[in-house]
């Protein structure tokens, strides 16, 4: 079941092999057991590496079910304390902020725990969760999905933000042509929440612009390129901030929940309760950095 994962993963026998650590022969010999024993073609081959059969389409959640019951079992008859991998997800904006202080305190008291950080927009963060690909993520709430147990972390006030040139909301919004937004990918919450607002006011955008940084996004907000709407605390972090200029929005516009979620077929790890235990305790929000929204961080 690794093997097959790890082929369907890397998208070739090679880079399985290297993954791995062994050599294609060992590999290829997995995989072509694995088919005579099920009776049908998992992958199919061709010039670049493999794809998956609809039948090994099929197999692939239940493999990553396997793998991931395997690992449970052997935690539950081992030692109790933090150790081994923990893989977590985080919002762009939590990472940047909220982040970096917790971060730095869990490592401190498990240290063996390897614990890897990935950062995107709450769609992708969620969908890898329900994929098994994180054991849990820090994302907008609420999700209210069945397969996933949700808890707030943190209630934010969210701003919309301009250039200090910029003296009011309404200003901001009505100038023309529309305004600019400078938001993150498809699938980050707040990126929605400035959308449905310019909407709900009868204004048209100009351009939507999208970004992959929070340093990214504020520095082109500072330069009067355009608008955003982000956590209040991100822009007190911010290095600059002299150069925003925050404004509150209605109060059904203004708040987002921060929450934690994880697959509820999972039972939580020693690792994982420690972690949320510390994004719990966490109280005043670190100093600003940027944060790549394809970052993948070992912490």
């Amino acid at each position: 079941m690794r093997v097959f994962v790890s082929v369907a993963r890397a998208g070739g026998i090679t880079k399985a092999a290297r993954e791995l650590h062994t050599v294609q022969s060992n590999i290829s010999a997995r995989i072509a057991s694995l088919e005579k024993e099920l009776g049908a073609l998992v992958f199919r081959r061709h010039a670049r590496g493999v794809v998956l059969t609809s039948a090994g389409e099929q197999l692939l959640p239940y493999a990553r079910q396997i793998l991931r019951l395997a690992g449970e079992a052997r935690r539950a008859v081992q030692d109790e304390s933090p150790g081994g991998p923990l893989r977590i997800g985080s919002l762009e904006t939590t990472a940047g902020v909220r982040l970096p202080a917790v971060l730095a305190a869990f490592t401190a008291d498990c240290p063996e725990v390897d614990l890897s950080l990935v950062t995107g927009p709450t769609d992708d963060l969620v969908r890898a969760v329900l994929d098994y690909e994180l054991d849990g993520a820090l994302v907008t709430g609420p999700v209210r999905n069945p397969e996933l147990d949700e808890s707030v972390m943190f209630l934010e006030q969210l701003v919309v933000v301009t250039s200090r040139w910029c003296h009011s909301l309404d200003e901001a919004l009505r100038g023309q042509p529309g305004p600019r937004l400078l938001v993150f990918r498809s699938g980050c919450s707040y990126r929605r929440g400035l959308e449905s607002l310019v909407r709900s006011r009868g204004v048209l955008p100009s351009k939507v612009l999208e970004y992959g940084t929070l340093d990214g996004i504020l520095g082109c907000v500072a330069a009067g390129l355009g608008i955003t709407m982000l956590p209040d605390v991100v822009v007190e972090a911010y290095r600059e901030r002299e150069l925003l200029r925050p404004h509150a929005p209605a109060a059904d516009e203004g708040t987002a929940e921060t929450v934690f979620v994880r697959r509820v077929d999972s039972a939580p790890t020693a690792a994982l309760n420690r972690f949320v235990e510390q994004v719990r305790g966490s109280t005043a929000p670190a100093a600003f950095r940027a944060v790549d929204g394809a970052a993948s961080t070992p912490a």
